[in-house]
């Protein structure tokens, strides 16, 4: 039994058969899924789990060479924006472009990650790095 890290069987095999600018977006609860693009819904209840508990998690796992968040996020949830960037930091430059762009953007997904957050515009394109 796996001892640490990302115990979700299909999270933690996304992560690890991941290649350089694979996209990874982790979504709150409303995030729409584009037919055809693999779904791991990790949404259990309103909240669990929180769109910043699955960044972290995820961010600890998959190297990541730069992200895009929505410019609503920082409309509409200035809060969760400014959570987002503390956990950041300086690793890789975050753009932000309109939701609607995100959107289509996320039809070129690899995965895209359901949680179970419930504040709007909670949502990232992680994109993979390589490591040398």
């Amino acid at each position: 039994m796996k001892k640490n890290g990302i115990l979700h069987n299909e999270l933690a095999q996304a992560i690890a058969q991941s290649g350089h600018l694979d996209k990874f977006v982790i979504g709150d609860a409303g995030l729409p899924v584009p037919p055809g693009v693999k779904c791991i819904d990790l949404a259990l209840i309103e909240g669990q789990p929180s769109f910043m508990t699955t960044l972290k998690a995820v961010l600890d796992e998959l190297h990541v060479e730069e992200a895009i968040i929505d410019t609503e996020m920082e409309e509409v949830s200035p809060h969760k924006k400014e959570e987002l960037l503390e956990i950041v930091g300086d690793e890789f430059p975050i753009k932000a472009i309109p939701h609607a762009e995100l959107q289509e953007i996320a039809k070129e997904a690899k995965v895209i990650i359901r949680t179970g957050e419930f504040t709007p515009y909670c949502n990232i394109v992680l994109i993979a790095g390589v490591l040398f």
